[in-house]
């Protein structure tokens, strides 16, 4: 049986050495390997096709038969790294919490247990007849949150 900790293992080098890090690695019971990657700046054809030629290396087709793929994380994927959300500050995102809320908003701070959001929003102000922009920021507990995603704006 082919253990994820290992595959981790073979690469984390590689990852270190090129400012990458691993988001996820899932392992079918038909052993289908697929390791998705992403980095600060970004993954390139070069870094999918290197890490595949390390774990070919470090893993015995003669003892288990896999298949590999080896991915950058996907924009329209749910977050699963903190890393993630590190690389996501400044930007906006749709965050879906356990509730069923959806929030779009700035992510503006993020820690391993929540993150911060700023949104605006049209709220009545006491004394005024209009509605007035009101800038809002919120903190959510990871804990939470059902999914977090780039929001992808086609502007």
């Amino acid at each position: 049986m082919i253990i994820k900790e290992k595959i981790a293992t073979l690469i984390e080098g590689y990852l270190a050495d090129n400012s990458l890090f691993l988001v996820d690695i899932t392992i079918s019971s038909e052993n289908d390997i697929e390791i998705a990657i992403d980095s600060y700046d970004r993954v390139d054809i070069k870094n999918c096709a290197d890490i595949s030629r390390i774990v070919d290396a470090g893993l015995n087709r003669e003892e288990e038969d896999f298949s590999l793929t080896v991915t950058s994380a996907g924009l329209d994927q749910p977050y699963k790294v903190f890393d993630q959300y590190k690389k996501s500050l400044g930007k906006e995102v749709v965050v879906v919490l356990k509730s069923g809320a959806k929030i779009v908003a700035t992510l503006t701070r993020a820690f391993p247990d929540k993150i911060e959001l700023t949104y605006s929003r049209q709220e009545r102000v006491e004394g005024k007849k209009r509605r007035e922009t009101v800038e809002i920021v919120e903190t959510y507990n990871l804990c939470d949150i059902k999914s977090t995603k780039t929001q992808i704006n086609f502007k």
